[in-house]
């Protein structure tokens, strides 16, 4: 069901932020290779479903239980689904390679406890993989956040200062629009505010025939200024 915490594939609504989804795991996929991998919020299942393509076994972990559910049923051969408290891993210490965590540590009240579990599980020099969309441009001028779900939001050193006693971190990212879209924004204004101006039955046409048409290739993942990028990646090593 759509209520918004999570982004949903085959939403043609939903289709602009699945993408910016998809954009930054196909950017850690290479991390993912041959690994025992843990999802920490998969969600719908997309995502973990993308990454076993590549991975040697992934576990998908969600608190949801109807989520799992669904998980288990859809990629039943792709993900293992499991349910479970994110600030409280089922798992025993030091049993994974890789924790991917996408759009999810702004959900949570424990940020601190959820990053100390994930240095738990993993392996001695494990991989930690996590995004989240950037506070300084998704809820600029330290306003609320924009979405109900999220607890708290995080710039670019607030990031950073989390991981710190936990990882280090060996890749920081931005990941922002790419050409296309940026040309579209020069003609009509900024894409992510005529989005969530209005609800989708009354977006004009030119911005539903955009949103509708974007791809995961429209999304760039780079070490440019992460300022001004849309969602932070960072790619970290447990200490």
């Amino acid at each position: 069901m759509l209520t918004g915490e999570r982004t949903l594939p085959g939403v043609p609504e939903e289709n602009y932020w699945f993408r910016r989804h998809e954009a930054a795991y196909r950017s850690l996929a290479p991390f993912t290779t041959g690994a025992i991998l843990l999802e920490a919020g998969c969600g719908e299942g997309y995502g973990a479903t993308l990454l076993a393509e590549g991975a040697g076994l992934v576990v998908g972990l969600d608190y949801d239980a109807a989520t799992v559910r669904h998980v288990g049923a859809r990629y039943p051969t792709a993900v293992h689904a499991v349910r479970g408290d994110l600030q409280r891993l089922p798992l025993r210490g030091g049993v994974v390679e890789v924790v991917v965590s996408l759009q999810t540590v702004e959900h949570l009240h424990d940020q601190v406890g959820f990053v100390r579990e994930c240095a738990r599980v993993l392996r001695v020099a494990g991989t930690l993989a996590l995004s989240t969309p950037n506070r300084l441009t998704f809820s600029p001028g330290g306003a609320p956040p924009v979405n109900p779900f999220h607890t708290r939001e995080l710039a670019p050193a607030e990031l950073d200062e989390l991981i710190a006693p936990f990882f280090h971190p060996t890749r920081r990212w931005g990941l922002r629009h790419g050409r296309r879209l940026r040309q579209w924004e020069r003609r009509h204004g900024p894409l992510v505010a005529a989005l969530l101006a209005a609800p989708p039955p009354a977006w004009p046409p030119e911005l539903r025939d955009l949103a509708l048409s974007v791809t995961a290739e429209d999304f760039d993942v780079d070490e440019k200024s992460r300022a001004d990028s849309l969602d932070l990646i960072t790619v970290a090593v447990r200490r």
